[in-house]
């Protein structure tokens, strides 16, 4: 379509559809944790779409070709002149007379795959896009349920100036602490001032946005972050956070500083063999060249050199205690998740190596839901649900199910067959219409006009017809039609057997 106000009307219709789809999706019930992830990460990806195009529709508004578009086709050069209109109307017959489903064809698509359900039921349970979530989390979350902390865990443990090494139960307790001020406020200053906690605590800030993220798909993590952020900014600028000020003056007055080599020194004999070092010429060199003051060999309490640049402890430090702030503060929204990651560790530590492996292989399979007890409406409504989708009417076959369209087709049970001798009923397919004239119904109605069922009147379907084709028989001398009265054999309760005529006369009689 050539017309800018076509789609926007359009952009504006697949918005509100969205919007429709969204609240179908959040307002239903999950009956399991993968269920509710399944909905929030479908809802998120229709959030993504509803952004995605509201950017595309302002920016058709902010355009300079709607204006040219709309003063075309609102202010003609004479009243009476319709030119314009009429061209743009017969662009439009000719665009949906080409594409009738141009506008919802592809769109459709896009919103049944997200509105349909998944995961119902052991067909679903490994259906293409719940398989594509599941693969967002490892074997240890369970699907979101739990922290997979082990490599951090392990990393924490290798930090240097580290003397105690607790076990993973442990660990879990030194980040619950999250709730009464920031982590790890256990570890030494040295320790806290390392290249190694720096790595660290970066990873394990890196990975709790993540699994946040991934569990967490309609929360605005990013936006949370930033004004975490924006307020570490602010106790760092105003010198709120003491425990990284005490670091600080550790660097800065404790022991023996060397600025040329940014590295502190406990005592004094060590700082004096470090002189002749040649990383420390090379330091003092550099420092003597930028112009600052270095320290005195010589004194007792050397004064650190003064720079305007930050020094790479400076701005390890920084991070390190930016990282903290932020670990602690998204820790504490996973609080609920840490204590079911810790109740769930203990549970695996108290079973054998045999319960393990049975749990690994019954996680495997697909979990059989007990569904809870139903009154007889609820039984009543499921059964009207579990129908079986048949729009075209086909027959049944041996399994309960419609039988396919092609044996349909090539038995022609779509041609019917009415029969005026068995009150009009109506066969389907030629097979059953040639076999109901040996069964009950179309023998009763044979006697009920006074006709015997013989192969003479095989094909006869009309009242009229059958009586004529009678009256023919008797004229040409077939007089075996009339003798079926005495060719017809009974048999009474005591099993004597007697032909229709005796039967009939004896009844009426009340011998029999």
């Amino acid at each position: 379509m050539d017309s800018i106000f076509e789609n926007q009307r359009q952009t504006h219709e697949e918005i509100e559809r969205f919007d429709r789809a969204l609240s179908t999706i959040l307002s239903r019930n999950p009956a399991s944790h993968e269920s509710r992830v399944q909905n929030e990460h479908h809802a998120a990806q229709i959030l993504d779409r509803i952004h995605a195009r509201a950017i595309e529709l302002n920016a058709t508004y902010a355009d300079d070709a709607r204006k040219s578009e709309l003063e075309a086709i609102s202010a003609p050069p004479q009243p009476t002149d319709l030119s314009e209109f009429y061209a743009r109307l017969s662009r439009l017959q000719e665009h949906h007379s080409k594409y009738p489903d141009a506008v919802v064809g592809g769109f459709e698509l896009e919103l049944m795959s997200l509105l349909e359900e998944h995961n119902q039921d052991e067909e679903d349970a490994y259906a293409e896009e719940d398989l594509a979530i599941s693969l967002l989390f490892s074997g240890e979350e369970a699907y979101g349920k739990y922290l997979d902390l082990y490599a951090n865990h392990s990393t924490y443990c290798n930090i240097k100036h580290v003397t105690r090494r607790p076990g993973y139960l442990q660990y879990l307790d030194l980040l619950l602490s999250a709730q009464n001020g920031p982590i790890h406020q256990e570890l030494p200053k040295e320790a806290r001032f390392t290249k190694d906690f720096e790595s660290y605590i970066t990873d394990l800030y890196s990975y709790l946005v993540s699994f946040a993220k991934r569990t967490q798909p309609l929360v605005d993590i990013d936006v949370q972050q930033q004004d975490a952020e924006d307020a570490f900014n602010n106790l760092w600028d105003a010198g709120d956070l003491k425990e990284w000020e005490e670091v600080a003056k550790v660097d800065s007055g404790g022991g023996i500083w060397c600025a040329a080599c940014q590295k502190q020194y406990s005592k004094q004999t060590v700082y004096d063999a470090h002189l002749t070092s040649k990383k420390h010429i090379k330091g003092q060199t550099r420092l003597e060249e930028s112009g600052m003051s270095a320290a005195n060999p010589n004194g007792d309490t050397p004064t650190p050199a003064l720079s305007n640049q930050p020094s790479t402890m400076q701005v390890r430090r920084r991070n390190s205690a930016r990282h903290t702030y932020l670990a602690t503060n998204i820790l504490a929204n996973l609080v609920s998740t840490l204590n079911d990651t810790k109740s769930n560790v203990e549970r695996r530590f108290s079973l054998t190596a045999r319960e393990r492996e049975q749990e690994l292989l019954e996680q495997a399979k697909p979990k059989a839901v007990a569904p809870p007890p139903k009154d007889d409406k609820e039984e009543e409504e499921e059964e009207q649900e579990e129908r079986i989708y048949n729009p075209l009417k086909l027959p049944l076959g041996w399994d309960g199910k419609p039988i396919p369209f092609w044996l349909y087709k090539l038995h022609g049970l779509g041609v019917e067959y009415r029969c005026e001798i068995c009150s009009d009923h109506v066969y389907m397919g030629r097979k059953n219409f040639e076999r109901h004239f040996q069964e009950s119904r179309h023998a009763f109605g044979m006697r009920a006009l006074g006709l015997p069922n013989t192969k003479h009147f095989h094909e006869i379907v009309g009242i009229q017809d059958a009586l004529a084709l009678a009256e023919k028989l008797k004229q040409e001398g077939r007089h075996e039609i009339f003798e079926m009265e005495t060719m017809e054999e009974l048999e009474d309760e005591e099993g004597n057997v007697y032909n229709r005529k005796t039967y009939e006369d004896l009844k009426k009689q009340g011998i029999i």
